[in-house]
Order: structure tokens, then sequence, then C-alpha cells
């Protein structure tokens, strides 16, 4: 079996190519660490990603693609968790074959122990023609602007984090005190910058896991490190 190496960052997007073009005898199947992830036969009778595969495995959360034509498996906004072994396995009428790739996600990480702050950096050092919006899993849970600020303003957001967000007036940081195991997940800060001339919109993102390791539990946070920038 060959075996390939690929590095990449937190918030990047691979692509992990098969080298073949689909046909109605092919059958290609992506495997994570021994878990099927996604399939596809060659008359795409039968194409599957992640808990379509696998019930009950949601590890990638509607972050896989697969190319119809040749079965290429792309894995879109990257975190330190999707490291590991990816199978390739191809069957058909006249042969089978299989290869495996070593994916390893690089990101920056610190740690904070059990009623201690973590802060989220927005790297910015004055809020002046900005609206920043922060969202945890995509849902809305703090803003800040020049004049006001808020922070859960909806029953879901007020149960989950319970007063421990705080917002530093001065740069829009977010702080999240006594950190638990369910802050886990994706924090998205969303940075809106309007003057007379433009406006652009930028997003960074941070994948947070909180570890409970007795008798602290353990923060790490993986910056994501992606900006996207839109000018309109």
């Amino acid at each position: 079996m060959l075996t390939f190496f690929f590095f990449c960052r937190c918030g990047d997007s691979v692509i992990l190519h098969t080298g073949v073009k689909t046909n109605k005898q092919n059958y290609i199947t992506w495997y994570f660490n021994d878990t099927r992830i996604a399939q596809i036969s060659g008359d795409l009778s039968h194409i599957c990603t992640d808990v379509q595969c696998h019930n009950g495995t949601e590890r990638f959360r509607d972050r896989l693609k697969l190319d119809n034509q040749n079965g290429s498996l792309t894995i879109t906004n990257t975190r330190t968790t999707d490291s590991g072994d990816y199978k390739l396995q191809t069957n058909s009428s006249s042969s089978n074959s299989s290869k495996k790739i070593n994916v390893a996600v690089d990101g920056e990480s610190f740690k904070e122990c059990n009623g201690e702050s973590v802060t989220l950096e927005s790297g910015e050092t004055k809020i002046k023609y900005y609206l920043m919006t922060w969202y945890y899993n995509y849902s809305h849970i703090a803003g800040i602007n020049r004049s006001m600020s808020k922070i859960c303003t909806d029953d879901q957001c007020k149960e989950r984090f319970r007063d421990r967000l705080k917002l530093d007036h001065q740069t829009g940081s977010l702080t999240i005190t006594n950190t638990r195991t369910t802050d886990s997940g994706l924090y998205t800060l969303q940075i809106n910058i309007s003057k007379s001339s433009f406006c652009v919109t930028r997003d960074k993102r941070f994948n947070v896991t909180v570890f409970c390791e007795y008798p602290v539990n353990i923060a790490a946070i993986y910056w994501l490190n992606q900006y996207h920038d839109q000018i309109r």
C-alpha cells in the first residue's frame, strides 16, 4: 500500500486525490482511522459522506465533499482533530487498489486551567469604524461597536454561558471565564469595517476544545488563523 504525507494548517481546505476517473464499475471508499467516511459508486447510485456512511459519526459536520468525476475527497475548514490516517480503497471489475494518506493539521494552541480565563483576541487595538460580532457554532453570542455592546441576548446563550462572557470595550476581544467542556466548539469573530468609500467584512475563527482532566478542566484553543476579507 502506498503511503503519502500531507501537512496543512487549521482552517485550510485539503483535497485528497484518487488519481482515477470513476466509471460504472468503480467503487471508491474513503476511511478515516478505519472508519468509513465517504463512498461513491461509478454510476452514482450510492454516494455518502460522514454520518450517512457510518451512523452516529458526525466528526466532520458537513465539511466533506466528494468529486463525482474522480472520487477525490475535500475536507473544508480543517481542525487539528482531523489529523490521522485517511485510506482510499478503489474496487473495480478488473483490479483493486488502496493507498493511505497521513494528514497532519497544525494549529497554534495554549492551555488554561479551571477557574482561569480564556481570551480570544480580536487582533485589533481600538474599535473605531468597526462592528464586531461573535458567534458560537454559528449562533450569535455577543456584539460590540463604538457606542454599545451586547452579550447573550437570547435564552439559549444565557443558559449555556451564564454570565461567563466578557467583552473588551477597547479591542472587542472575548473572554470566557470558568471554562467547561460544553464550551468546546467553533467561535467566529466577524468584523465589519465601514468607511465612506468602502466596506470590509473579515472573519477570524477559533476552534476551542475543553478537556476534562481531574482535578481541573484544560482548555486548548486552536486559532484557525483564517481571514476572509470581502470588500464591497
